[in-house]
Formats: structure tokens, sequence, C-alpha cells
């Protein structure tokens, strides 16, 4: 499926749901984080609430941040915290609020359960 696409949050729902319940460190759980695709026509708005990705933006988001798709795809199925790293340091991602609750993301580790439900993801994603 193509990634990020409504089809594809569908599936992400569905397959988080059978996971479920997932150890989610409360750092994670408590955070939500508003995204905005720099890089599709017209832009397109989500969040990332409690680690699943939600359509739209979320008004109690205490961080937004901009990037392109492809980013996003490395920091979030493919954990690459260089990659997120690296482009920050560029200017690539744009931070407006809270710098922290980024952070949190930063040395999160997925359990074993966790790593599994993203390889589901990951396996769905075009």
């Amino acid at each position: 499926m193509q990634f990020l696409s409504t089809e594809w949050f569908t599936k992400v729902s569905e397959l988080r749901a059978a996971a479920a319940p997932l150890e989610i460190p409360s750092e994670i759980a408590d955070s939500i984080i508003n995204v905005t695709l720099t890089d599709l026509d017209g832009g397109k708005n989500i969040h990332i609430a409690a680690g699943e990705f939600v359509e739209e933006h979320n008004e109690k988001a205490e961080v937004t941040i901009g990037l392109t798709s492809g980013l996003l795809r490395k920091l979030f199925l493919e954990l690459d915290t260089a990659a997120g790293m690296a482009a920050f340091m560029a200017g690539e991602i744009k931070v407006d609020g809270d710098l922290s609750k980024l952070m949190a993301l930063q040395s999160y580790q997925p359990d074993e359960k966790q790593k599994a439900l993203l390889d589901q993801i990951v396996a769905i994603t075009e």
C-alpha cells in the first residue's frame, strides 16, 4: 500500500489493534506530535499519538515538525535516527514547539512485539 494513503492508515490501525496490548513507554504514550509533510501536493498533515500514525493534525500536540515523506519513512519505519539527526542539523526538519518531545523519540528502542508490528507495517508499505 502507498505510504500514508488512507488505505495504509486503515491497515496500520488494524495491525496495531491485532498486536495489542503494546508496552509503550510513558514518554512516547503521552506525546502527540503533529507532522506536516512538505513534499506532497498541497502538503499533508498527520500526527503521531502514542506511537501511532493518525491522519490530520491534533490540536493537543505540543510540537509540530515539517519534513518530507521520505524522511518520515526513514525515521519511523526504518528507525534511522542518524538520518534524523543529520536532517535536523542540515535544516531539513523544521520544528515548532517543544523540542524535548522529539528528543524522547530519539532514544526509544522498540521491544520484540513492537519490532514484529513494525516488520508487518514495513511489509505492507509500498
